[in-house]
């Protein structure tokens, strides 16, 4: 059994670079920027309804989300390269929470996909027994279809999204990553220390009331935001500093 003091001990990665030779920002900017064309789909996808495609509540919700996200995508970009720690720990929520969502929509998908293949195949198999492996299936227009029994296409499917899956999230520790170094950052420059600094290394909270960006709606919803995790934003300082020390020292001895 895993007890609460180990499970408080887990923490989530911290990147300290995108793909091992590119800065957090760059690697910011490049996942945002392909999320944008990525969601660019959604606008495309609520245009079909012009045309009179029926599409299900599912689908017309996948759509909007993405609609949702382009907004947020457009607010928070200018703001990567100039380091605003509201807009950087908002982007860095919205592709965390993106990303769940997407899986989930990408699970519901592919199961039904998947279950109505089983059953074409089973229908297949019932009224066609004993021919060849490409069944023909009647649909209620009077059209047929072929029907392949081929698992393998299915196993390759399931592997591409766990494989796309594990990239997201990749890059949603990335972009929170990208989101702890700029609040540190603010803090060490805007904020005084205060007695809210722990043996742990933990920063005050940017987002507090009477902090610098503690006041209006952004201060309120920082506050929320940052209150989720707030180790993992504010924490760890020490340990970043050491990291920062060894990778000095490591840089100084291979130009000796």
């Amino acid at each position: 059994m895993i007890s609460s003091r180990s499970l408080c001990r887990l923490r989530l990665p911290r990147p300290r670079s995108f793909l091992g030779f590119m800065s957090l920002q760059t690697g910011t900017e490049l996942v945002s920027l392909a999320l944008l064309f990525n969601k660019a789909t959604g606008i495309y996808g609520l245009l079909t309804l012009v045309t009179g495609f029926q599409m299900s509540i599912f689908q017309f919700s996948a759509y909007f989300l993405s609609i949702a996200v382009i907004a947020v995508l457009a607010f928070c970009l200018p703001h990567i390269r100039k380091g605003t720690p509201f807009q950087n720990l908002l982007l860095a929520w919205v592709y965390a929470v993106d990303t769940v969502v997407s899986g989930v929509y990408t699970t519901a998908f592919a199961t039904g996909w998947y279950m109505q293949l089983k059953e074409m195949q089973a229908a297949a198999a019932a009224g066609a027994s004993g021919q060849d492996e490409f069944q023909m299936v009647e649909r209620r227009d009077d059209t047929a279809t072929p029907v392949r029994d081929d698992g393998i296409d299915t196993a390759f499917s399931m592997v591409l999204i766990i494989g796309f899956t594990l990239v997201r999230i990749y890059f949603s520790l990335v972009i929170m990553a990208y989101a702890r170094a700029v609040i540190l950052r603010f803090v060490d420059e805007r904020v005084p220390e205060s007695d809210e600094d722990d043996e742990s290394g933990s920063a005050p909270n940017p987002f507090a009331e009477g902090a610098p960006l503690g006041e209006g709606l952004e201060g309120k919803i920082g506050r929320y935001m940052i209150s989720v995790g707030k180790s993992y934003w504010l924490g760890g300082r020490k340990e970043d500093e050491e990291w920062a020390k060894d990778v000095h020292s490591k840089f100084r001895s291979s130009r000796r």
